[in-house]
C-alpha cells in the first residue's frame, strides 16, 4: 500500500455528493481554533452544504444579514460556517450586533464586505471572540489599516484581478491568512494558490444544474 494512500468509503445514497476540486488540497490551509480549512463552499443552500466535502462554508449573500438565515445555516451545516454580517449597506452597530448573535449561534467566524469602515472592524474586534474575515476587492485597499483595525483573515474576491491582488498582499505580508476565490477551473485555482492564497472559496453548481441530468434520466424512464 502506498504511504499516502487514503482509503475512501461512501454510502450508496451519498455517492452523488459534490467534491471540491482536488487541486485545492495543494494549499496550505488556515488553522482556525485547531480546525484546518483549505476549501470553503460559497453557498447558503442547505441542501448543497449538507452534500459537499468542503472544509467550511462561507455564507455571504446579497441581502441584509438576517439572524434567521444564520440560525438555519448553523442548524443544517455539519462543517464550520463563516457568516456574512454586512459592512456595506448594513453597517455600524447593527453589523456588530449581528456578528455577536452569529457567534452565540455557533458561527466559526464572521465576514464583512469590502466597503466596511475600519471603525466597524475595530468595534467587531472589541466585541466578538471569533475570527473577523475582511473582504478585499481591490488592489487599492489599505491592507495595513485593515489589519491594525482587527482583521484576522483577508478574503480576496477581486474577479479577474484576484490572483494579482493575492500576490500583492502576500509580497508585503508573508504571514497573513488569505482566503481567495479560485476562478473558473483547476488551473486558475492553482495559480491563486501559487500566488499566496492559503484557502480557496469554491462556488458549486446550482441546484438546478445538478438536478438537470437527474430529471433527464427520470423522463427517459417514462419513454
Amino acid at each position: 500500500m502506498e504511504k499516502n494512500f487514503i482509503p475512501e468509503v461512501s454510502s450508496y445514497l451519498r455517492k452523488n455528493m459534490i467534491y471540491v476540486p482536488k487541486v485545492i488540497y495543494k494549499s496550505s490551509g488556515i488553522r482556525v481554533n485547531g480546525k484546518l480549512i483549505r476549501s470553503l463552499v460559497f453557498s447558503t443552500d442547505v441542501a448543497i452544504i449538507r452534500n459537499i466535502n468542503a472544509d467550511a462554508v462561507i455564507a455571504v449573500y446579497p441581502f441584509t444579514p438576517q439572524l434567521v438565515v444564520t440560525q438555519a445555516l448553523m442548524t443544517a451545516a455539519d462543517i464550520p460556517v463563516f457568516c456574512g454580517v454586512g459592512g456595506g449597506t448594513t453597517t455600524g452597530k447593527r453589523t456588530v450586533n449581528i456578528a455577536l448573535h452569529a457567534e452565540f449561534q455557533g458561527a466559526f467566524g464572521v465576514v464583512v464586505n469590502s466597503p466596511t469602515e475600519n471603525s466597524v472592524i475595530s468595534a467587531l474586534d472589541e466585541t466578538i471572540d471569533i475570527p473577523i474575515v475582511v473582504t478585499v476587492g481591490s488592489e487599492n485597499t489599505d491592507i495595513d489599516a485593515r489589519l491594525k483595525a482587527g482583521a484576522d483573515i483577508l478574503n480576496v474576491s477581486g474577479g479577474p484581478r484576484t490572483i494579482d491582488i493575492v500576490k500583492s498582499i502576500r509580497d508585503r505580508y508573508p504571514d497573513v491568512p488569505i482566503i481567495a476565490t479560485g476562478g473558473p477551473n483547476e488551473h486558475t485555482i492553482l495559480q491563486t494558490i501559487e500566488a499566496g492564497a492559503n484557502a480557496i472559496t469554491y462556488t458549486p453548481p446550482t441546484t438546478a444544474e445538478l438536478f438537470s441530468p437527474v430529471m433527464e434520466k427520470y423522463r427517459n424512464l417514462n419513454d
